[in-house]
């Protein structure tokens, strides 16, 4: 089978070693922005006087209508194209003949496939974006459509302050914000033109580095030929950007899976993203979310996978790059799915506050007896191991904080009076928090009114 490097060999590569090589199965998806550099290629060498203005115009028509073809989904693969790079130009070459092979000229698959993955990153970057951006459209409207349900908040999975419903899932509205902040931040880094880069060394033939750059949407060129052929951190960043995203929506797949449960029943899941069991007739699953949680695993492996692959590389490019795409393509292609799956559970959730409110317990209003004391002049430590006795107190008879006798309290602390059980109202608990940030329902306002102007709307 032909190739476009098997000048120096006599014989035949062993079959099995092709296939081993071979890349094409996995970076066809790279084909619309291989074409895409190459045609800024084809242009840069007839502006460095290596192709005529004819000769350009050939080359660009060609690669216009191989683009055509993959658009069409009519692109016919032969058994020789070694990867995405070589299928191009072997096309090429059958539509427009020998001119095709002066495109490579001062170009390595190195550079070129370096460009290509960056541009397909900008371009994918940009839907995530999107992606995430609805997923945050979807929490923005459910939290304000329950602005007054109020909930148990909880640290070690222990019932500890009240809370309104929206301010905790507001919280991971926040978390996706970072995520889009990172994401943002990426692109800015991979906006940076490998092209030119040659093997390693650079190109010979004055090609304008600048130019190239402009033309295909870069900020401008990568700054070493050594380096912008073996550097994958925009790959890396990627990979990380969608471990740290996908743990994210793990932590709200838990959340939603505890609250949907039978035991705690604070929401309601949609059939549409819920199943059965095959021999339970009355179970209602949560699998949405319980894949949701469970790819991240996924896709933290897939950023270990590509850590470990580059870690000990010597420079420049070696033949283990070839590993980038798959982890690549596999994180890029499971987020689409787990921020769509997410949107809809959102969107389409049943909030139940009369459960949440049957949840919430006397001993979460521990904390404002402790701030009730305080404002009477008890140092908060003090006040603290008083409320302690008080809650074992309760604990002893039976009994929550609101039933509690004043004899009972005013044996633990004189400071105790008639007014203390004003202080025992979990909306005037979650209301005494009316700072930046906090689950005050002025608060929470201010929260959405900032998270909108995050989305721009």
């Amino acid at each position: 089978m032909a190739k476009m490097w098997g000048g120096r060999f006599e014989g035949e590569m062993d079959e099995r070693m092709w296939r081993f090589n071979a890349s094409v199965d996995v970076d066809r998806r790279l084909a619309l922005v291989d074409v895409q550099g190459s045609v800024a290629y084809a242009r840069a060498l007839g502006r460095a006087g290596v192709l005529t203005e004819e000769e350009v115009e050939e080359i660009v028509a060609g690669l216009e209508a191989v683009a055509k073809e993959f658009r069409a989904g009519t692109f016919t693969y032969q058994p020789s194209d070694e990867d995405i790079h070589t299928a191009v130009e072997r096309r090429l070459g059958e539509m427009i003949g020998p001119l095709a092979g002066k495109l490579h000229t001062g170009r390595s698959r190195n550079d070129q496939v370096a460009t290509d993955v960056r541009l397909y990153i900008l371009e994918e970057a940009a839907a995530m974006g999107r992606a995430l951006r609805e997923a945050q459209e979807a929490i923005v409207a459910v939290a304000a459509a329950h602005l007054d349900v109020l909930m148990p908040g909880y640290t070690h999975l222990q019932p500890a302050q009240p809370v309104r419903f929206s301010h905790w899932l507001l919280s991971f509205f926040w978390m996706l914000q970072r995520d889009r902040e990172r994401l943002r931040d990426l692109a800015e880094r991979a906006a940076q033109c490998p092209l030119g880069a040659g093997a390693l060394a650079g190109n010979a033939y004055g090609v304008d580095r600048e130019a190239l750059a402009e033309e295909l949407g870069f900020r401008g060129p990568t700054e070493n030929s050594m380096d912008a052929v073996s550097d994958r951190d925009a790959v890396l960043e990627m990979l990380s950007w969608g471990a740290i995203l996908g743990t994210h929506l793990s932590r709200l797949a838990e959340d939603l899976i505890l609250w949907s449960s039978a035991e705690f029943g604070f929401v309601r899941l949609d059939e549409r993203y819920t199943t059965g069991s095959s021999i339970m007739p009355q179970k209602r699953n949560p699998d949405s979310l319980e894949l949701v949680r469970g790819k991240a695993g996924r896709l933290v492996g897939n950023l270990t996978r590509l850590l470990v692959t580059t870690k000990g590389l010597p420079s420049t490019y070696d033949k283990d790059l070839q590993e980038d795409k798959e982890p690549l393509f596999d994180t890029l292609d499971t987020l689409d799915d787990l921020l769509a799956i997410v949107a809809g559970v959102i969107e389409t959730i049943e909030v139940r506050p009369e459960r949440m409110r049957a949840a919430l317990d006397d001993a979460m209003l521990a904390t404002d007896l402790a701030d009730y004391m305080v404002k009477r002049g008890i140092p908060f430590r003090e006040a603290h191991g008083l409320v302690g006795q008080v809650v074992r107190a309760c604990e002893e008879a039976g009994v929550g904080l609101r039933a509690l006798p004043l004899e009972r309290y005013r044996a633990i602390s004189p400071v105790f009076d008639e007014d203390l059980y004003s202080a025992l109202d979990f909306e005037a608990s979650v209301e005494a928090r009316d700072v930046t940030g906090g689950p005050a329902r002025t608060a929470v306002e201010a929260q959405l009114e900032k998270a909108r102007a995050a989305l721009g709307t």
